[in-house]
């Protein structure tokens, strides 16, 4: 679970990243802002914020913001059903963004979350600078991580099946779920 008031600032904190980042949002684009702790309840070290900007019956285009050192946990995008599963190109915009695929350890830049070699298997790094494109076929496990400015990307991909996802860490919970406002805050 996470907290009302730390759940307001990450998401404000990542409207400040994409707004510095040159990409104009709409004040209905900041209301759809949310964020992803994976029931860990510790978001700014293993998390993700996303906002949603089109999703339709076959694709969907998000931009997913990293805050410094922000890691989202290593997954897959499994086949389900008729649907073979999730495609995605990931496309830097800002910061610095370490990419973790199957393939030789490759490891320099980023690291693993304390205490959870276990979960984060993938050891073969891809530096995304502004501009760098990443295709994740379908079934491809992978993570990633921000550095030191936090990092901005385009997601791309087919059919939003996100709550399909399978983690590495057995401790994951896709649904993120937030204390309730006081309600003073509404």
């Amino acid at each position: 679970m996470i907290k009302f008031e730390e759940f307001k600032e990450v998401c404000q904190k990542s409207i400040k990243m994409i707004e510095e980042a040159g990409i104009l949002l709409t004040q209905d684009d900041k209301k759809k802002m949310t964020a992803a702790d994976f029931g860990l309840n510790h978001i700014k070290k293993e998390g993700v914020q996303i906002l949603t900007m089109f999703q339709t019956g076959r694709i969907a285009g998000k931009i997913l913001v990293l805050l410094p050192n922000q890691t989202e946990p290593e997954h897959w995008h499994p086949t389900v059903g008729d649907d073979p599963g999730k495609e995605e190109v990931i496309r830097a915009i800002s910061g610095e963004l370490y990419f973790y695929i199957p393939g030789e350890n490759t490891m320099k830049h980023g690291f693993i979350v304390d205490d959870k070699d276990d979960c984060y298997t993938m050891r073969n790094e891809i530096v995304m600078n502004p501009g760098d494109q990443l295709e994740l076929p379908a079934g491809t496990k992978h993570w990633f991580q921000a550095g030191e400015k936090g990092a901005v990307m385009y997601s791309f991909s087919t059919t939003v099946t996100d709550l399909n996802d399978q983690f590495t860490d057995p401790n994951i919970v896709r649904d993120t779920i937030i204390e309730e406002a006081p309600s003073s805050a509404y």
